[in-house]
């Protein structure tokens, strides 16, 4: 059951066929990318005596030899950490050393980030893929096959982002992997042999996650030149490569539908964009199939249930289609269900926390035992958001549960009066946060970026509010942002907003 299998199969069923490219340069075919695959992973076992259950870091941006030094990992049947290439040095160093890494394939750039943080376990090799000792590990004497693995043995420790406090380790399975692959088939889009994966989301998370299905199905992978998010350059790639399928998160699709529209782009040569990874709001999603038509298809997911939880098919992705503002039907491989403070089931309609069970769910949480059994009560994995079911199955989520606001006793979710703010004509974005309060607990407190060369007075914005919503959502305050803060994987740091607004409120007392 190890995940490498499916390169090793399409290696020997399509051994010419294109596989990495750079750009729209090959690289490498499949029979290429495995035999360097297998070749890492003779390296990996023979000079570096790393062997099945050990964990390998890849601290690097996206580069068609990420992929290379992935399938290397699992060839030899190790555990692969992928970590963000953002992260800072100090960040990016406590994951080598808490998932104990042995050894770590970085860059020149990456190791000197890694240099300066004491954190670093002097333990770890840190292996430069610009040096000659990594072209001799491609070229080394290969692995014949991949390592034995069951469906049950680690495959990916998947960091959280880790908005509050440290990241948690996701421990990921190869079953775990290749459940989440074949319903990308069943629940989220066709693969073909002719498609592009064009990676320009970090392949360190979800847009790395979608690598398996397009190498079963012998697909190419694309790295874009720029390494990474590039409106005017993916456009281009995909008119010359056609098929293009991409990961993006909302802020990528919103940055994408803007450049469109500067640049009379149709999106030709594009065939789906997933999105997911953060809320896409209703406004935003209707503007992208306005702009770049029926090519869409939301998932919603967790590192600890990689990519699959619900999914919104492309045949719902109608401008005025009800299910739009819906986050779609539980993936075919997982049960998904609403449940109280005490993790009993709700009725269709309540709101409460969204719970999901099945073949895609972690094992638990690397070496933390107590965040496991927290996050995981009888099989059910405790998603930490809150959202309600319809009858037809579809979930609509409504804020992570700490985000909730409760004002005078009622519960206002934070997204339900981000949506209304962003139907103005003047707000570009918008992101609600509760401040405490002596009379009320809480009040509702907007913080918003307004479009450039537009004015928009809170008290118009007040009177927007009161036109949509409960006059209690409505905010109390309006925190007027040049752009809301962002960690590397384009999520709003609340936490962040709650600082700046107790020491504006500090300033002002």
């Amino acid at each position: 059951m190890n995940i490498a299998l499916w390169l090793e199969a399409s290696a020997a069923s399509s051994p010419a066929a294109p596989a990495l490219l750079d750009g729209a340069t090959v690289v490498a075919s499949y029979q290429q990318f495995a035999a360097r695959a297998a070749s890492i992973a003779g390296a990996l076992r023979d000079r570096h005596g790393i062997g099945p259950g050990d964990r390998v870091a890849l601290f690097m941006p996206n580069r068609t030899d990420y992929l290379e030094c992935l399938y290397g990992i699992w060839w030899a049947g190790a555990v692969a950490v992928p970590v963000n290439a953002k992260l800072h040095g100090r960040e990016a160093a406590w994951i080598l050393g808490h998932a104990e890494a042995k050894l770590a394939f970085v860059t020149a750039k990456t190791a000197a980030v890694l240099a300066s943080a004491p954190e670093l376990p002097a333990s770890v090799l840190l292996l430069d893929v610009d040096t000659r000792a990594f072209q001799d590990m491609r070229a080394a004497a290969s692995a014949a096959s991949p390592a034995s693995r069951s469906a049950q043995d680690l495959a990916w420790l998947f960091y959280t982002s880790g908005t509050t406090g440290r990241p948690k380790g996701a421990m990921l399975s190869h079953g775990n992997l290749m459940a989440m692959s074949l319903s990308y088939l069943a629940d989220v889009d066709a693969v073909t042999a002719v498609d592009a994966a064009l990676y320009a989301a970090p392949l360190s998370h979800g847009a790395g996650l979608y690598n398996f299905i397009h190498v079963r199905l012998g697909a190419r992978h694309v790295v874009p030149p720029s390494q990474g998010f590039d409106p005017a350059e993916i456009f281009a790639l995909s008119r010359t490569l056609k098929n293009v399928s991409m990961f993006a998160a909302p802020t990528m699709v919103r940055r994408l539908v803007e450049a469109a529209r500067a640049l009379g782009e149709p999106g030709e040569g594009i065939k789906t964009i997933v999105y997911g990874g953060g809320p896409m709001y209703l406004a935003d999603i209707r503007e992208a199939l306005s702009v770049l038509g029926p090519r869409f298809v939301q998932i919603y997911g967790q590192g600890e249930t990689p990519m699959t939880i619900t999914a919104l098919g492309r045949e719902w992705h109608a401008a005025n289609d009800p299910r739009l503002g819906t986050v779609g039907r539980a993936h075919s491989v997982v049960a998904v269900r609403i449940a109280d403070d005490n993790c009993q089931p709700l009725p269709v309609g309540a709101n409460g926390e969204v719970e999901v069970r099945g073949l895609t769910v972690m094992a638990g949480y690397w070496r933390d035992p107590d965040a496991t059994a927290k996050a995981l009560r009888d099989g059910w994995l405790r998603t930490g958001d809150i959202g309600r079911l319809d009858a037809d199955g579809f979930l609509t989520l409504t804020d992570r549960s700490k985000d909730v606001i409760i004002s005078g006793g009622s519960n206002i979710y934070p997204r339900e009066v981000e949506e209304v703010l962003l139907q103005h004509p003047a707000i570009q974005e918008a992101s609600v946060i509760g401040a405490a309060d002596t009379e009320w607990g809480e009040v509702v407190v907007a913080c918003v970026v307004v479009r450039p060369d537009t004015a928009v007075a809170d008290e118009a914005l007040d009177a927007h509010c009161r036109a949509a919503i409960a006059r209690f959502k409505r905010p109390k305050r309006y925190i007027r942002l040049a752009e809301l803060p962002k960690n590397s994987y384009g999520k709003v740091l609340k936490t962040e907003l709650r600082e700046r607004d107790a020491k504006e409120r500090e300033r002002s007392s």
